[in-house]
């Protein structure tokens, strides 16, 4: 019968921890992991823990857990659970069940118990107020983050159109250019063309000495000018259409 009822109370021991309420482990895990210790920590004794940086902490770790981030929601479900709030100049909450290094003491934590209607109907509707209360800042928040999408997509847009009206003045400016260049090129070889009929109608002209006709100097030297001009104006072009 000892060893029964020893069974008996174990067992019961083991059902009691091992029913300690998600919401006090998962508090618990984040208050103990130092990689948070700069949002959410214990004090300096560890008979309670602080939330340093409740923005932070309701929009970085609040979802990780808990799925939402609202912070009052957070603090109405500590308050469920006999936490209280010891400090007026910051978020400090304890509960004597609730310590540093002293997990186990997590399954003696029990939520509250209504002890009367009219404090069950009192309670519902602080609960109905903080709840619209809520939902109006959820709604405002909404619209906030709506209207400065709206704004960024209204941005988007007008740069989009900018960037549109850009292109096509480059486009036009570079098909300009490239006609330019085409009419250029015309001219150049139409003026090589008339500078090699011209050379062929002179060389009749030229003295002949034994039936070989002679390059006098000043035939020479415009030929020269010419190979010059047809160069400068070649690599000119070259750089002009790339």
């Amino acid at each position: 019968m000892g060893e029964l009822d020893q069974c008996e109370s174990t067992l019961l021991e083991y059902v009691r921890k091992s029913s300690t309420p998600p919401f006090l482990l998962k508090t618990y895990m984040m208050v103990e992991d130092p990689a948070t210790d700069d949002v959410i920590s214990w004090n300096a004794d560890g008979t309670a823990f602080i939330v340093r940086q409740p923005a932070e902490f309701a929009r970085d770790l609040l979802p990780t857990l808990f799925k939402h981030c609202n912070f009052s929601s957070f603090v109405r479900q500590l308050n469920t659970y006999g936490f209280r709030k010891i400090a007026t100049s910051q978020w400090e909450f304890s509960n004597d069940m609730f310590r540093k290094g002293e997990k186990d003491l997590l399954c003696d934590i029990r939520r509250r118990k209504a002890w009367t209607n009219k404090q069950q109907t009192n309670n519902k509707n602080i609960n109905n107020a903080a709840n619209k209360k809520e939902r109006d800042e959820d709604q405002r928040s909404s619209s906030s983050t709506s209207s400065s999408s709206s704004s960024e997509y209204n941005s988007l847009i007008d740069e989009n159109k900018r960037l549109k009206m850009e292109n096509e003045v480059l486009s036009s400016e570079l098909s300009t250019i490239n006609k330019k260049c085409k009419e250029l090129i015309d001219i150049v070889a139409m003026l090589a063309e008339n500078s090699e009929e011209e050379e062929e109608g002179q060389q009749d002209e030229r003295p002949m000495l034994f039936g070989v006709r002679l390059e006098v100097q000043e035939e020479m030297e415009r030929k020269r000018k010419r190979a010059e001009f047809t160069e400068t104006v070649g690599v000119f072009l070259s750089q002009l259409c790339k």
